[in-house]
């Protein structure tokens, strides 16, 4: 399904002029989306597995929530429906804690040209890894994995081993340290 987004200029700041996913992405326009990092209060983060389906990246694993920001629709909005849609899981405004926004401009070899802002937030999962309903057309499987075992991903990043997907390396880092001091680690 193709959905109508906003577009922002080069800063994160709206144009007023909205246009379909497809073209915004065949174009190079910059666009908002919401990032959700979920972890748990022993230390582990939920991490997605893209769906085979999925045109970028296919099966390699992620930000436990993310999606695109609809034409209209406030980042937080966006946030709350993304976290529905992709793992079944009601949450409200006061459960995500904003901790930044990361340009993350990027081309494929598909012609994708993925000009993105991640408004990225983190929250306490406060149910089982069993409670979850992984949306097929987004995410192939979900898993919780540890402070350490997050850690060794990230240094792993760019090896070649097609297990996280190749971003921005210091951006998984200051995610991990943002939960950490959330929870006093």
């Amino acid at each position: 399904m193709d959905e109508f987004l906003d577009i922002v200029d080069k800063n994160g700041i709206p144009t007023g002029k909205s246009e379909l996913k497809t073209v915004i992405h065949q174009k190079g326009y910059y666009h908002n989306t919401a990032h959700i990092w979920f972890y748990t209060t022993d230390g582990k983060i939920l991490l997605s597995q893209r769906s085979v389906k999925k045109t970028i990246c296919p099966l390699m694993w992620d930000v436990s929530v993310a999606g695109h920001i609809d034409t209209g629709e406030s980042i937080i909005e966006g946030a709350i429906r993304e976290t529905q849609e992709e793992i079944g899981l009601s949450i409200v405004k006061s459960d995500l804690l904003k901790i930044g926004v990361f340009k993350c401009f990027q081309s494929y070899d598909n012609g994708i040209k993925d000009n993105e802002f991640h408004n990225t937030y983190i929250s306490k999962l406060n149910t089982t890894l069993d409670q979850l309903n992984p949306q097929e057309e987004e995410v192939q499987a979900l898993k919780l994995v540890s402070f350490k075992e997050f850690e060794t991903l990230i240094k792993r990043l760019g090896a070649n081993d097609n297990h996280f997907v190749p971003s921005n390396k210091s951006y998984y880092e200051f995610i991990l340290k943002e939960i950490r001091h959330n929870l006093g680690y």
